[in-house]
């Protein structure tokens, strides 16, 4: 056992968690729980001139109410500056959450999700500002930052201010399960999208005279399939993931309009994922490759084909730090101080350290208790997150 366990209030750390899961927040809607977060900071005693907002939502390019939340605690000792990070939004399935006590976890009492992805990093942030300042613990300078559509992108992130994370030396992402698993690396992810122009005909009298825009993209999925580009990639040259997501038509509305009409428009979107940027890249050629091969194997009486408009970019860069980096060496030691036993894990899933390392920040992600993320099943194990909370405070209080 640890023999100096910060002393976190568990009560109030828990009765802060529990007010801001009934928060909502999901995706570009992210001003009420930003607001709760900012009340919970000045209760704590961080100074409200160190408090404010980036412009990153005039960049990102979907609705979105607020920028970036950053908040600046004046260090009590000397020491290169800590940056804490998490996300205020939640996924559209926590809409109308409302969570509950049940023995040891936080459950949502509906058939929702809860939004422990990631209100419980909302609240070790807040957390750990209230325990700094209430017991008066030495600390360097620490910047706290609640970044905005990180379930939708890494958005946030990716558009942030980086001036506002005022030179940190190093940060550390609330974002997961377990403390003592400390994310060091994560893949990088590339968008695509396919539009297939076809041309409409009736399906019973001339069928013949049409183009089937559904068929070209059910073709062009097979054939990715058979050309080992689909779902799980493994290839000489790299490894990755892919998937095709959404498979409709014009304006979110489904592709084609009834059974006895050849459909003349079919809109598909994908992502893929590799560690290696490059390999992304050419998993997303492999689809291109594939609409391109199936648009040439659905033609009209006359010998027309269908119009496939594909376009691909990258969505957030890949990232791996080594162990013997001092963020991950310091990470490790704290968890050590806690009596926990800490191991690097990498990510198959986007973080906002993706963007953090990108912006030259060495950015290691760890949990606090968060459980079945984005199902109906979600939970917070309390013991776990009570985890968190110290986690946090030990990062802050060890001294590089």
């Amino acid at each position: 056992m640890a023999q100096n366990m910060p002393p976190v209030d568990a009560a109030s750390a828990e009765d802060r968690l529990m007010r801001f899961l009934a928060i909502e927040g999901v995706s570009g809607q992210e001003k009420a729980i930003a607001e709760a977060v900012i009340a919970d900071l000045k209760k704590s005693g961080v100074p409200e001139a160190g408090i404010r907002f980036d412009d990153a939502h005039k960049r990102i390019p979907l609705p979105t109410q607020t920028g970036n939340l950053f908040a600046s605690l004046p260090g009590t000792r000397k020491g290169p500056r800590l940056v804490f990070a998490t996300h205020l939004d939640t996924v559209p399935l926590c809409a109308g959450a409302k969570p509950k006590r049940d023995g040891g976890r936080i459950v949502p009492e509906g058939k929702t999700a809860l939004g422990g992805d990631n209100r419980t990093g909302c609240a070790v942030l807040a957390t750990l500002a209230e325990t700094l300042l209430k017991h008066r613990l030495p600390h360097p300078p620490i910047t706290l930052v609640f970044t905005v559509r990180e379930e939708s992108g890494l958005q946030g992130a990716k558009y942030m201010d980086a001036k506002q994370l005022e030179g940190g030396a190093m940060c550390f992402n609330v974002d997961a399960k377990l403390a003592s698993e400390l994310v060091t690396g994560a893949v990088g992810a590339e968008k695509w999208e396919a539009e297939i122009h076809g041309k409409a005909s009736h399906a019973g009298v001339a069928p013949e005279k049409g183009i089937s825009s559904t068929l070209v993209a059910a073709i062009a999925l097979a054939e990715s399939q058979r050309r080992g580009w689909w779902g799980k990639v493994s290839k000489p040259e790299g490894a990755g993931t892919s998937n095709a997501g959404i498979f409709g038509g014009r304006e979110g509305k489904a592709a084609g309009d009834a059974t006895n009409v050849v459909t003349d428009y079919a809109y598909v979107r994908g992502e893929t994922r590799s560690a290696d940027a490059a390999f992304a890249s050419k998993i997303t050629a492999g689809f291109q490759d594939a609409f391109r091969f199936a648009a040439e194997q659905v033609k009209d009486s006359g010998g027309e084909m269908a119009e496939v408009k594909f376009k691909g970019a990258p969505e957030y860069p890949p990232f791996k730090m080594k162990d013997d980096e001092a963020a991950v060496r310091h990470a490790a030691r704290a968890a050590e101080s806690l009596g926990l036993k800490p191991k690097t894990v990498f990510s198959n899933g986007g973080l906002d350290a993706n963007w953090f390392v990108k912006h030259g920040l060495p950015t290691v992600t760890f949990g606090a208790g968060q459980h079945e993320i984005h199902t109906v099943h979600e939970y917070v194990d309390l013991a776990l997150y009570l985890e968190g909370c110290r986690m946090a405070v030990a990062l802050a209080t060890l001294e590089a």
